[in-house]
């Protein structure tokens, strides 16, 4: 719990890119996709680099492109 709470205070985040549509794979992995706010390919968001964001970036990785 203490590394959780270090990523939040210290405001350290990732940029995730969907380059590859979820159509085709799980829908599970559709709504991770969605989850996390990515909305048509090349979109890009910055998330929070918790331990729930990197879960799910470690689903769909085949989907996305991740950069610190």
């Amino acid at each position: 719990m203490a590394k959780a709470n270090a990523a939040k205070e210290s405001g350290k985040s990732v940029t995730v890119t969907l380059v590859k549509s979820p159509i085709g794979f799980n829908k599970v992995q559709g709504k991770v996709v969605q989850g996390m706010g990515l909305r048509k390919l090349n979109h890009t968001v910055t998330l929070k680099d918790t331990p729930e964001t990197r879960g799910m970036i470690f689903k769909v990785r085949h989907l996305v492109t991740v950069s610190e």
